[in-house]
């Protein structure tokens, strides 16, 4: 077989109410998307992690002019030869961000095909699934004024369960008293011990102010704190773990095996959350939880991203043993964005849904999804 042809589509939609995470405001949903196709027509899809701030067009002009010549006319059922190809040839301008996403999204198609080659899900290719349904849980709580919203937000939270949901992870960074009320407030309205939340400052303070707000979170039993310090500060995620009782999470902007292998090596999390679309795809991803799980480290892939980057990280994770076996080990759960995204939903043949507080895994071959061209191209810019 031979890859014939590499397709990017770059997708975008304004909100029609936009919505603040701790590092800015995000005015339109986008996405970097990638379709493979191999001479026998076999085709693969994949996702580069376009981060609320960032254009689409950065990793679709990496696959285009960096990572496409490199891969037409190479056998599409080797992805890690083809991983070690690429990343060589982008490693001295590579190495992180949009050039890894880069590489993710053309990783993730290949095994998408591969898969369609062989008729297997993704999750058998890598060795088998240890679970045929994940429990999802939602992210959301994003603010559309700032401050002061902590009753539309206990709302929220409401409306998360009612909507079937178990598990909720709770957006903050807006300061550290706004913080703390929009967590009482949650905790209040849904007064439900059985309701598991997390948190997510998306790196939006410096170690003292995360200690200060890591130390209030310590009362709600939390299953992980995301995000406390920006990436770099290796040192900070070591000095947090060290003195709060929660759980540390990160590694959504870490890239590659190298990368991940230096925050195991530091002590620096008890949750690694490589995101399939940037962390250098599933070849990367079952490296990094090689790795992780050598060090006594959990691994729960972030997204957010469209129906195709859910789809991968349902695969991988369904192939996820658990670092800590025990008969009431933690299983890894699927991030879930309830926010406004057109490329979710309407992106697929058959989206999934929450059934009784779980979603089954896709039984197709490859990610197990088909792509609907007709919402490709209503969005494609």
């Amino acid at each position: 077989m031979k890859i014939t042809a590499v397709d990017v589509f770059v997708l975008k939609t304004p909100l029609d109410v936009p919505f603040a995470f701790s590092q800015g405001w995000v005015k339109q949903r986008a996405a970097t998307l990638v379709r493979i196709t191999a001479n026998n027509g076999t085709t693969g899809w994949g996702e580069a992690f376009t981060q609320g701030l960032e254009p689409p067009e950065i990793a679709a002009a990496a696959i285009e002019h960096a990572l496409k010549p490199l891969i037409l006319d190479q056998d599409p059922l080797q992805p890690a030869v083809l991983w070690q190809k690429m990343y060589v040839q982008t490693r001295d301008f590579g190495r992180k961000g949009s050039v890894v996403s880069a590489i993710s999204a053309v990783d993730t198609a290949l095994w998408d095909l591969m898969g369609k080659f062989y008729e297997q899900p993704i999750s058998k290719l890598l060795g088998g699934a240890f679970r045929d349904k994940v429990q999802p849980y939602a992210t959301g709580f994003y603010r559309i004024k700032g401050k002061g919203e902590s009753q539309r937000l206990a709302e929220e939270a409401i409306a998360h369960k009612e909507a079937g949901f178990t598990a909720m992870k709770v957006k903050l960074g807006f300061g550290v008293t706004d913080d703390i009320s929009v967590m009482q407030a949650i905790s209040e309205a849904l007064n439900d011990p059985s309701i598991e939340l997390m948190v997510d400052t998306n790196h939006g303070y410096g170690r003292s102010e995360a200690l200060v707000l890591g130390k209030e979170l310590e009362q709600y039993n939390l299953r992980w704190y995301e995000e406390p310090v920006v990436p770099e500060d290796v040192d900070g995620y070591v000095e947090l773990r060290s003195k709060l009782t929660i759980p540390i999470a990160g590694g959504e902007n870490e890239h590659t095996p190298f990368g991940f292998a230096n925050l195991m090596k530091a002590g620096a999390l008890d949750v690694a959350q490589p995101d399939v679309g940037s962390c250098g795809g599933i070849t990367a991803i079952r490296d990094i939880t090689a790795i992780a799980h050598a060090h006594g480290v959990a691994v729960n892939p972030h997204v957010w991203g469209s129906a195709i980057a859910q789809a991968a990280s349902l695969q991988v994770i369904a192939s996820l043993p658990v670092p800590h076996a025990s008969l009431f080990a933690k299983e890894p759960v699927l991030e879930y964005d309830r926010s406004d995204h057109p490329f979710r939903q309407h992106l697929v043949e058959q989206p999934w849904s929450v059934k009784e507080g779980m979603i089954n895994l896709p039984k197709g071959p490859g990610l197990g999804i088909e792509v609907r061209m007709e919402t490709v191209e209503k969005y494609q810019c």
